[in-house]
C-alpha cells in the first residue's frame, strides 16, 4: 500500500515538473560578441561566413546586403529579445556593420 502511494507521488510530481516546464525558443542566426569582433570593414564574403556563418537572408534583389536576424523568447516571461545584424559589402568587401 505504501508503495503504490509512494509511486503515484513520484509519477505526479513529475507530472508537475513536465506541465510546469516551458522551454526557451531560440530562432535565427546566433551571432555571440566574440564572433562580431572578428568582423572588419573590408573583409570578403567568405571571411565574414567564417567568423559568423551564413546570413539568415541574402535577398536577390539586394545582392550587397546580409541580414543575420536572432530572436529568443524565454519561456516562462514570454519575454522577447530581437538582434539585427546587417553586413553591407561594396565590390565584394565589406563597407559597413550595422547592428541593433
Amino acid at each position: 500500500m505504501i508503495k503504490k502511494i509512494l509511486i503515484v507521488l513520484l509519477l505526479s510530481t513529475l507530472l508537475q515538473a513536465c506541465i510546469l516546464y516551458v522551454p526557451d525558443v531560440e530562432q535565427g542566426n546566433i551571432v555571440t560578441p566574440e564572433m562580431l569582433k572578428n568582423v572588419e570593414i573590408g573583409q570578403t564574403r567568405e571571411q565574414v561566413k567564417y567568423h559568423i556563418g551564413t546570413p539568415l537572408i541574402e535577398d536577390p534583389f539586394h545582392r550587397d546586403r546580409w541580414d543575420y536576424y536572432y530572436s529568443i523568447e524565454k519561456g516562462r516571461t514570454k519575454k522577447r529579445a530581437d538582434e539585427r545584424l546587417t553586413i553591407i559589402f561594396k565590390n565584394d568587401r565589406v563597407s559597413e556593420i550595422i547592428h541593433k
